[in-house]
């Protein structure tokens, strides 16, 4: 087995957690010199002018990290990322999770009558909402919900604090086929 690569990829999973010797010995079922060694190979390799990450260690934890020379490229990308607004159908979907959550793609479908699958990944990927859960309903469907960056952007303590809407009441009356609502007025 690879154990350079396995540990890279363990490496990446942590994230910015990052991962201490002792944890990687249980993980990787090795002794501390061996660890130690497969760590000293990664930082020499990332230390190449072709890498993009570089393997630091704060406190006992080791993290695999960006290197700051390409610092410019990921600030672009991240002010790139903010500056995207919410079209106003994801605004619609993000309020109806809102309001009506945890909740289902399908039912938030059945509200706003239109597909919004792809306003659902753009808002988890902006991280305003995200899954809370399995519906018993058949299929064991998604549950959404918002988060708690939702609640930071509006300035939110809780969902008690967003404005009450009263729900809209529609008049359903039964109109025949030859009938109407408009009645001819007589000059």
């Amino acid at each position: 087995m690879n154990l350079i690569g396995v540990l890279e990829g363990i490496l990446f999973v942590v994230g910015d957690e990052g991962i201490s010797i002792s944890d990687l010995k249980n993980i990787l079922e090795v002794d501390e010199s061996k660890i130690k060694s497969l760590l000293d190979i990664l930082k020499k390799r990332y230390e190449s002018v072709e890498s993009g990450f570089v393997l630091e260690c704060f406190g006992e934890k080791f993290k695999l990290m960006t290197k700051k020379e390409h610092k410019h490229y990921y600030q672009k990308l991240v002010l790139k990322e903010q500056d995207e607004k919410l079209t106003p159908g994801a605004l619609e979907v993000l309020a109806i999770i809102a309001y009506n959550g945890p909740i289902t793609r399908i039912e938030v479908e059945e509200i706003r009558g239109v597909n919004s699958s792809h306003f659902i990944h753009r808002l988890l990927y902006k991280d305003l909402i995200e899954e809370k859960g399995r519906s018993e309903l058949p299929g064991k469907p998604i549950l959404y919900g918002v988060t708690d960056t939702f609640l930071d952007y509006l300035g939110l303590h809780s969902l008690e604090d967003l404005p009450q809407v009263l729900p809209v009441q529609e008049k359903k009356e039964e109109i025949g086929l030859f009938e109407s609502r408009y009645q001819e007025i007589d000059s």
